[in-house]
């Protein structure tokens, strides 16, 4: 057993190695999309990031790969702090010459990536990335694909599935099925949890209205956005899907244990999150069987 691990292990951290080989090469030769597809969504369509001082070293790499794209979107915006802007690298500032936005706001940490951008225009359709991964070309395909596909619903390119409890609410993270082949929810004691690395798109009209209480998110979770996130797509009504894609997360810097260390950070603070989710809004809301309805 111990041994049939190690293979594994090994053979995970060489493919760990050629996909970042892969990413580095795609981001030197920026831009490599000469001709990009118009995307054909009903409203505008956004590609809106968030990022930090001690993150902007390796940021033009993501931002490169993310303008970087076969369809075009309308923006890409990258929302920092009003206090961290004069940090941003010369390389970063230069991505304006190809389409980049870079916005500034008040410091919400991570929630900058949307909170802003809605306040602005909710009547977008808005595509969150990292701002540590490479995106590749087709991603954004990927996820216009399924919004069209699935009119009106959350697409996620990574997913969690998390089976409910008999009182309706979220397990601990530990018992989740992590990074999930399943593309929906297929009962209404299961839901699709999208996990932001990998992107996700939201489409107008996707949150209830509480989505923009500050004073909550930043109090009861204020280092799960995707939590909040999620949880204000489905007290609106909204389900979630997984594309058919499988995204591949590559990390600058890369990391032995890239999907692992994502997992296990979400997993230390966000059961607590989640339980004063639950004391706050209730159990997470059970959508119309349409949601598991096979597409």
């Amino acid at each position: 057993m111990r041994g049939t691990y190690r293979i594994k292990l090994a053979l995970r951290r060489v493919r760990q190695r050629l996909l970042l080989a892969r990413a580095n090469r795609a981001v030197a030769k920026f831009p490599q999309v000469r001709r990009r597809a118009a995307h054909g969504l009903d409203a505008s369509l956004v590609v809106t990031l968030t990022s930090y001082p001690p993150r902007f070293p390796d940021l033009a790499k993501t931002l490169r790969s993310l303008v970087d794209q076969t369809i075009a979107a309308d923006r890409t915006e990258l929302w920092v702090a009003e206090s961290d802007a004069a940090a941003l690298p010369r390389e970063v500032q230069d991505l304006r010459a190809h389409g980049l936005t870079i916005e500034t706001c008040r410091d919400i940490r991570s929630y900058k990536k949307l909170i802003p951008a809605l306040e602005r225009d909710a009547a977008s359709y808005y595509v969150t990335a990292d701002d540590d991964v490479y995106y590749p070309p087709h991603w954004l395909a990927s996820l216009v694909r399924g919004a069209k596909a699935h009119p009106g619903a959350v697409i996620a390119s990574r997913a969690h599935m998390a089976h409910l409890t008999d009182e309706g609410r979220l397990p601990p993270y530990a018992s989740w099925e992590l990074a999930t082949s399943r593309t929906r929810s297929e009962s209404g004691d299961a839901v699709l949890f999208p996990t932001g690395v990998g992107g996700i798109l939201y489409p107008p009209t996707a949150f209830t209205e509480q989505v923009f209480d500050e004073k909550s998110f930043m109090e009861i979770c204020p280092r799960g956005d995707d939590i909040w996130f999620f949880w204000m797509a489905r007290m609106a009504g909204t389900p979630h899907r997984r594309t058919r894609d499988w995204f591949d997360i590559v990390e600058w810097p890369q990391t032995q244990e890239v999907a692992l260390y994502n997992d296990n950070l979400l997993a230390d603070g966000n059961d607590s999150q989640i339980r004063a989710m639950e004391r706050r809004f209730g159990p997470v809301p059970v959508l119309a069987t349409s949601e598991y309805a096979a597409q």
